[in-house]
């Protein structure tokens, strides 16, 4: 029998300013919920050194940095476990990854999905809490190639980096749509060098059902559209790592770092996230914390457990980093002479476009559950706002509020996957059947 236990979720702790060193009653507030909990997650979507790495060529779209001071903040909010496989995970390449690594552990993180190698990257970790044990999974669907931790072999080291969840794209298109695009490839020679590659043997042969127009996938079909499935091999890796979890832990935390959409809708999962998802469930994984798109998304009631599908922000400072590689700068058209404040202020146009004049990133929910034998007993959904329309070096600090507009978007969110929630005053109440 697993025990009751109480968990707190976050999705994007993107921290890069420290807290005051009088913390008011914002950070009470939010803090007092946070340490009730037995388990208190959160993921981390910095880097946190001393920019004791390079930075990369190419970045998550800020290069995430922080002082590893922050960490201490993050500890102070109350969070014990943390994931960091996300989109800005090798920001400053494997340096900047084997420093993070030491200021976590300096700082007594449980931290997970990144690692010097894939067996590490993919390692469950366990925390000890006084209602039992419970286990932490990680990964991320959103990033660069040259990320994904490399496997170990007996006459190779393998290489750093994150625990990946990849996924097969299909494009589905009318015969006579194929046709055209078969037609465009040959004209423009856009396969040209990708088929030479396979000839000479240094590219695998492609599924014989699937046209490649460059690197996107195609397959004709009455229903067009696009579907995605989860990358086989991955999907085994993590549904392994939770059988071998659920028998050494109470309770099993699965976390995913996914931006991918529902064709345009930025607010819905991809078909391979949900997929993933209860099939994780499936296998014996207690909740699902995911976490990427920077706003909320639905919440799925699945077996009796839980799938966030996202949290979107609890501490979102991404326009406060102190530095940027040059790259940034030649990005926007800018030189030696610009400084960073050139910098964000040409890529949102003067605050007048990007995430900072999105309400929806600015906005979010800290759930609070119960589970008891394995399964949910209660969930509420506690409101926070960060700081929409406050200048970018204010904005970005949690604050619980008793705005009910994120509360009344998630329950049209969830919707769909038949969840109901009920708003009393200001938490919303998740109606467990």
């Amino acid at each position: 029998m697993n025990p009751t236990m109480t968990f707190v979720a976050t999705g994007d702790s993107f921290i890069t300013r420290r807290l005051p060193s009088v913390k008011g009653e914002r950070f009470t507030g939010v803090s007092s919920l946070i340490q009730k909990a037995d388990v208190r997650f959160t993921n981390l979507e910095v880097t946190a050194h001393h920019f004791e790495g390079t930075p990369s060529a190419l970045s998550g779209g800020t290069w995430a940095i922080a002082q590893p001071e922050v960490l201490k903040d993050i500890k102070d909010y109350g969070f014990n476990m943390l994931a960091w496989a996300n989109n800005h995970t090798l920001d400053y390449l494997y340096d900047g990854l084997k420093a993070t690594v030491k200021y976590l552990d300096q700082y007594g993180f449980i931290h997970a999905g990144v690692g010097q190698n894939l067996a590490e990257a993919s390692q469950i970790k366990y925390m000890e809490t006084a209602s039992g044990r419970v286990a932490l999974i990680a990964a991320t669907s959103t990033f660069h190639e040259f990320w994904l931790a490399g496997e170990q072999r007996p006459d190779m080291k393998g290489r750093p980096g994150i625990n990946p969840l990849r996924y097969q794209a299909n494009h589905i298109v009318s015969a006579e749509k194929m046709d055209q695009l078969r037609a465009i490839a040959d004209t423009v020679y856009i396969n040209a060098q990708q088929n030479m590659s396979k000839k000479e043997g240094f590219l695998a042969a492609s599924d014989s059902n699937v046209f490649q127009f460059g690197k996107y996938c195609f397959q004709t079909g009455e229903s067009e559209g696009l579907t995605t499935t989860p990358h086989e091999a991955d999907m085994q890796r993590m549904l392994d790592r939770i059988d071998e979890a659920k028998r050494q832990a109470d309770y099993v935390l699965v976390s995913i770092h996914a931006h991918e959409m529902e064709g345009d809708a930025k607010d819905k999962p991809a078909e391979f996230l949900k997929t993933f998802a209860r099939k994780c469930i499936d296998q014996g994984a207690n909740a699902i914390i995911g976490h990427g798109p920077h706003i909320v998304r639905g919440i799925e009631i699945y077996k009796n457990r839980p799938i966030f599908y996202s949290l979107g922000n609890f501490i979102f400072q991404n326009d406060t980093v102190t530095h940027l590689p040059a790259d940034f700068y030649e990005k926007y058209g800018l030189g030696h002479d610009d400084n960073i404040s050139d910098a964000f202020d040409k890529r949102s146009g003067n605050e007048t476009r990007g995430l900072g004049t999105d309400p929806k990133v600015w906005s979010s929910v800290i759930p609070y559950w119960t589970m008891e034998n394995g399964d949910l007993k209660e969930l509420v959904l506690h409101p926070i706002e960060i700081g929409y329309g406050q200048p970018r070096y204010r904005r970005g600090w949690p604050n619980l509020t008793a705005d009910t507009q994120v509360l009344e978007n998630i329950q049209l969110l969830s919707a769909p996957f038949g969840t109901r929630i009920e708003i009393e005053r200001n938490i919303g109440k998740v109606i467990i059947c």
